[in-house]
């Protein structure tokens, strides 16, 4: 008998490959979008005839009961949320009720309808903040350090409450950065990808970024959403970290960028301007992912100048076609 799965932020970049994941595995797929003027479905539109849409929001609890009770899930993935931590700083209050408040409305709509279902929730490494440790793991302590890591900490600590109060199979995968072809330009690492894509094709003659020496453990997406899905199919709900254990710099990530697009001498290209600092900046992450290794058998398969290569020569093809 095959599964139904109901995902929130579907449209995203993990809930489209995660979609596809679970298609692939024969899953009747339902998914949360949020009715807008002009829709975006660029990331789903191959798959739209495969997939069932149910119009909801995080900020409205009616309409995600009345997701639960149409799509009777067996699982529930939440990688819905205001993800941008820039906008965090600018949008606290949208943030918050959203990436935060948002998982509460969710988890109470499980409880209601679908309390034997399975519930996994889109934690992050920002939580860690700027740790003292020369790695992260479960027993690290969070140390949030923007809107958006708080409100993320905050629905941790829910659904873990949940699983704890209620007895719910509510699990959290705390996801170190990771990246694909299908990211958002709003992302560094878009930004880096398609503004050097823009240079090879003429299209642009400088890429403006902020802090180079922030670190970050970069991981490929499509590895990513496999261990989301490992995690429901556990006997015990459980917290896992996810990572790929290497830290790399933003200038890391731009001159592997150069790189792959065949271009020498990156610092003629590149600019630093203070705007695009964060008000708290995050040096450090590096991820600890043994735990998830040992019980659900995972690891990361793409390695980081793979993926970096990856989104280059994706968007010199779609630049190309343009």
């Amino acid at each position: 008998m095959s599964k139904t799965a109901l995902i929130t932020g579907i449209t995203g970049q993990d809930g489209s490959y995660l979609a596809e994941l679970l298609l692939e595995k024969g899953y009747k797929v339902y998914g949360i979008f949020r009715r807008l003027s002009t829709p975006n479905y660029d990331r789903i539109k191959h798959i739209l005839d495969k997939i069932e849409l149910i119009e909801a929001d995080l900020g409205d609890q009616a309409s995600l009961n009345n997701a639960v009770i149409t799509s009777k899930p067996d699982e529930i993935y939440n990688l819905a949320a205001q993800s941008f931590v820039g906008t965090s700083w600018k949008q606290p209050l949208l943030t918050s009720e959203i990436t935060g408040l948002g998982t509460t409305r969710l988890l109470e709509a499980m409880r209601l309808f679908a309390p034997k279902a399975k519930f996994y929730q889109a934690s992050t490494s920002e939580m860690y903040g700027n740790s003292n440790n020369d790695f992260q793991d479960e027993d690290t302590k969070f140390h949030p350090t923007s809107p958006y890591a708080i409100s993320k900490l905050y629905s941790h600590w829910m659904t873990v409450n949940y699983r704890e109060s209620y007895g719910l199979f509510t699990c959290c995968g705390i996801l170190f950065n990771h990246e694909s072809e299908r990211r958002g330009i709003e992302f560094v690492t878009k930004k880096i990808t398609d503004g050097v894509a823009k240079i090879k094709l003429g299209l642009a003659d400088e890429l403006i970024l902020g802090n180079l020496d922030s670190k970050r453990d970069w991981g490929y997406a499509k590895d990513y959403v496999e261990a989301m899905w490992l995690m429901l199919q556990q006997n015990k709900p459980e917290d896992f970290v996810i990572s790929t254990g290497e830290t790399h710099t933003v200038e890391e990530f731009v001159v592997e960028a150069f790189k792959a697009a065949g271009i020498d001498n990156w610092k003629d290209y590149v600019r630093q301007d203070p705007r695009f600092m964060r008000p708290s900046e995050l040096h450090v992450l590096q991820g600890k992912s043994d735990k998830a290794k040992k019980i659900l058998g995972w690891e990361p398969k793409v390695k980081f100048n793979e993926l970096v290569k990856l989104m280059v020569e994706d968007d010199l093809k779609r630049l190309s076609k343009k």
